[in-house]
């Protein structure tokens, strides 16, 4: 039973990053490096180059914002709304707020 939940729960994170590295080539570079921290996953957005592009990687970036993934895949499905999942603690956003508005074209 533990080794089916640790299949599912690997593929959530592998199927968020495949989103994600679409998404993220479909947009202007942001110009900054964007981490998510889902549970003990990281994803790194780095967008100072030509392009934007993934990288499974725990290094700075100008905003971290941390969820579970859970909360993640309620975000991308339209379950919670952004603002809601802050304002209850869900999500929690460090460093430059204007870079994490920028998570709208993302979701």
């Amino acid at each position: 039973m533990l080794n089916r939940f640790f299949y599912i729960w690997r593929m959530k994170i592998a199927d968020i990053r495949r989103d994600l590295t679409e998404k993220v080539k479909a947009i202007p570079p942001i110009g900054k490096k964007l981490k998510f921290k889902l549970d003990e996953h990281f994803i790194l957005i780095d967008g100072c180059g030509e392009e934007n592009y993934l990288r499974d990687v725990d290094e700075d970036a100008n905003c971290t914002i941390t969820m579970s993934t859970d909360t993640y895949l309620k975000l991308q499905r339209g379950e919670i709304k952004p603002m809601i999942a802050t304002l209850t603690g869900k999500i929690k956003v460090k460093g430059d707020i204007g870079l994490a508005q920028k998570l709208k074209q993302l979701m």
